[in-house]
């Protein structure tokens, strides 16, 4: 019986997220002055992110490879704020692919690099069965995230322009234009 309950608890952590949350899902690794990142941002993320930096100080750029998003926007916004205070640029490498939450990592970067043919991909968020699209402009529901996008890029017009790229369930590739126009990038 103690069996089947155990068995019954890690199906529905599985169900929810908990386990996957509970566990790291991104790959780090330190090439010289450069931390080479990749995977899905969990709780863990940020942890194991300082862990990285107090072990390595001659990190000074974070390397975006195959980001496909994250599981939890408040540790997505904690490692991008510790990006933001130790001054740290951000890079996309020609074979980068980062999407949603990745993207919001991206924007912490002190300095943010941008190779040809990397690829930024934003859509809009969902809460239960809303689109965040759906909800009013003065809603609680928007403010963490608009917060972040604007103590990032100076502004919170990305933040509208994700919500409107595309529906939580599809994905948009951003254009050159649209990167350029939002402030993606840093001048060299």
């Amino acid at each position: 019986m103690r069996l089947f309950a155990a068995l019954a608890m890690v199906v529905s952590l599985v169900a929810c997220g908990t386990i996957e949350n509970a566990s790291d899902g991104t790959r780090m690794q330190v090439q010289g002055p450069y931390l080479l990142m990749s995977g899905t941002i969990t709780s863990r993320t940020p942890a194991t992110f300082a862990r990285h930096l107090a072990e390595n100080r001659r990190i000074d750029t974070v390397v975006l490879g195959q980001i496909d998003g994250s599981i939890d926007a408040a540790a997505t916004h904690r490692m991008g704020r510790q990006i933001r205070a130790a001054g740290l640029a951000t890079e996309l490498r020609a074979n980068s692919v980062v999407d949603s939450g990745g993207v919001e990592l991206f924007i912490a970067g002190a300095k943010r690099r941008m190779a040809p043919g990397a690829v930024l991909r934003v859509h809009s968020w969902r809460n239960g069965y809303r689109e965040g699209s759906s909800y009013p402009r003065q809603s609680p529901k928007h403010q963490m995230t608009r917060r972040y996008m604007a103590e990032m890029l100076g502004n919170d017009g990305f933040y509208w322009f994700t919500l409107q790229a595309a529906p939580s369930d599809r994905i948009h590739k951003m254009t050159a234009d649209e990167i350029r126009r939002y402030g993606l990038l840093t001048r060299p």
